[in-house]
């Protein structure tokens, strides 16, 4: 079968499934409070530790682009410019790697790409995730290494935290990732975009789509959210860790493709 019919037909696929679990939903799914700091938990690991986990020897390094200043932006980035059909899709990046290679999966198949935020700890365990981020041609960043509550460090401490998961990324890759976000919080506190500028960062990647994917709230849910907030610029929170986020992954390219949005890295969604 050719790869355009193919994709065709996988688009078209998605797109029944989409509409099938919308009208699944009905709006009547109960939703937590939206709150624009709350704190993510650790996700949940659905399936046992392969046995080759563990610290081990790290993959040969891989190319991956330094942070990139963008003249003009804020410090803190929440969306990319409005006037494009462009969003980026980003996830928290921890949890079961074989989900996680799940999601890079469906997102190739259907031609997007996406940002990955890492924790240094999850690489510690996993290391060869960040040659599965970046082959896949996805924007690989800092997630703090251990996915505390950074708002509450003082900026010592907070940069400890950024410079620790930057030394795992610069080790694996060659460079301290594209991007950081901070941990457990929407938007970074002034000692925290301090400490992210020491360590390297011109700027830390916020959001201004979320989804609340971590709560498990179903994949209708999440796609429904996600519609109903998305725009040109969007920057979407989703996290690796959750079966819920790969059900709804396909569903959600599928109506991005039909609004015409393209999913790309945070990268070229600014450049």
């Amino acid at each position: 079968m050719k790869q355009t019919d193919r994709r065709g037909a996988l688009r078209a696929g998605a797109a029944a499934a989409l509409a099938g679990a919308l009208a699944t939903a009905c709006g009547t799914e109960p939703r937590p409070a939206p709150d624009s700091r709350r704190s993510t938990p650790t996700p949940t690991s659905p399936r046992p530790a392969p046995a080759s986990r563990g610290a081990g020897p790290a993959p040969a390094p891989v190319a991956a682009p330094a942070p990139r200043r963008f003249p003009g932006l804020p410090e803190e980035i929440v969306h990319g410019p409005r006037d494009r059909p462009r969003v980026a899709l980003t996830f928290h990046g921890q949890g079961d790697p074989a989900l996680a290679r799940t999601l890079l999966a469906q997102a190739e198949e259907a031609g997007a790409r996406v940002t990955v935020l890492a924790v240094g700890a999850w690489l510690d365990e996993h290391p060869d995730m960040a040659r599965r981020v970046l082959d896949g041609g996805h924007d690989l960043g800092n997630h703090t290494q251990h996915h505390t509550d950074i708002n509450t460090m003082t900026e010592a401490e907070a940069h400890a935290e950024i410079r620790a998961c930057a030394d795992r990324l610069r080790r694996l890759t060659g460079s301290v990732g594209s991007w950081f976000r901070p941990s457990r919080t929407q938007y970074a506190a002034p000692t925290v975009l301090r400490a992210a500028h020491r360590a390297g960062y011109p700027h830390t990647l916020s959001y201004d789509v979320d989804p609340l994917d971590f709560t498990s709230p179903g994949a209708a849910a999440i796609v429904r959210d996600v519609a109903g907030s998305v725009r040109p610029g969007s920057v979407v929170s989703l996290h690796f860790g959750y079966p819920d986020t790969a059900a709804a992954l396909p569903l959600l390219l599928a109506d991005l493709d039909r609004r015409g949005l393209r999913a790309v890295t945070t990268t070229e969604l600014l450049t």
